[in-house]
């Protein structure tokens, strides 16, 4: 399905959801923005560092733009430093023809602990959580939150169920209640849970344990691939 399909299919089954104020307000999107600027100033030589390493390790874009499902069903690009191969999806297709048994790894989880497609300055990268940093640039715009839901695709929010609504009232966060709670090493049901939990219990001293428990979640990369 293309972006523009995409969008439109996102603009016809949320639209009646369009003008609900997202969990914690004006309150929590000034703190977003705070604190996104001052990240970028604080980071700044430390993006540029990656920024250069990724472009020289393969001569490929820097950047990588996925189609996401944002607050009330709006599609934007969750920006993030590329980690793969550029031809991934024909890379993905090969694995698959000779690993059938890693498909059914990918429609359980939409991961693979093993990915074919990601490079070694990206596995790097995925392992310290350094690749979602381009994030502070989608946070600035309004897409995200520091905290939230992990951004999902459409298809993924079909597994929501009756928990979509909870995912739909928030913006996506760079972490979240599952990010520091286990990450890749927790089924998806129990990824859900998490995101509706976080929802019904939103408070902005919440919001504030989850960035202190995502330092040590970073620091021992658990669940994270």
């Amino acid at each position: 399905m293309s972006q523009t399909e995409l969008a439109e299919r996102s603009s016809d089954s949320y639209s009646d959801r369009e003008g609900t104020p997202p969990i914690g307000g004006a309150f929590k999107r000034a703190f977003d923005v705070s604190a996104a600027v001052a990240g970028l100033v604080v980071f700044s030589p430390l993006f540029l560092m990656l920024v250069a390493l990724v472009k020289f390790s393969d001569g490929g874009r820097v950047f990588y733009g996925h189609p996401r499902i944002g607050r009330n069903g709006k599609v934007f690009r969750c920006l993030k430093f590329r980690t793969m191969v550029e031809d991934g999806d024909a890379v993905l297709a090969a694995h698959f023809a000779t690993n059938p048994q890693d498909r059914e790894e990918w429609n359980a989880t939409r991961k693979l602990q093993d990915d074919p497609r990601v490079t070694r300055i990206g596995a790097v990268l995925r392992k310290l959580s350094l690749d979602e940093l381009p994030q502070i640039f989608n946070i600035l715009r309004g897409e995200m939150s520091f905290v939230g839901p992990r951004p999902v695709v459409d298809d993924e929010l079909a597994l929501y169920g009756t928990s979509a609504s909870f995912y739909l009232q928030s913006r996506p966060g760079l972490t979240g209640l599952w990010q520091v709670s286990g990450r890749n090493d927790v089924s998806y049901g129990t990824r859900v849970a998490f995101d509706r939990h976080y929802v019904e219990n939103w408070s902005f001293v919440f919001d504030l344990k989850i960035l202190i428990w995502t330092v040590p979640a970073v620091f021992s990369s658990r669940g994270s691939y």
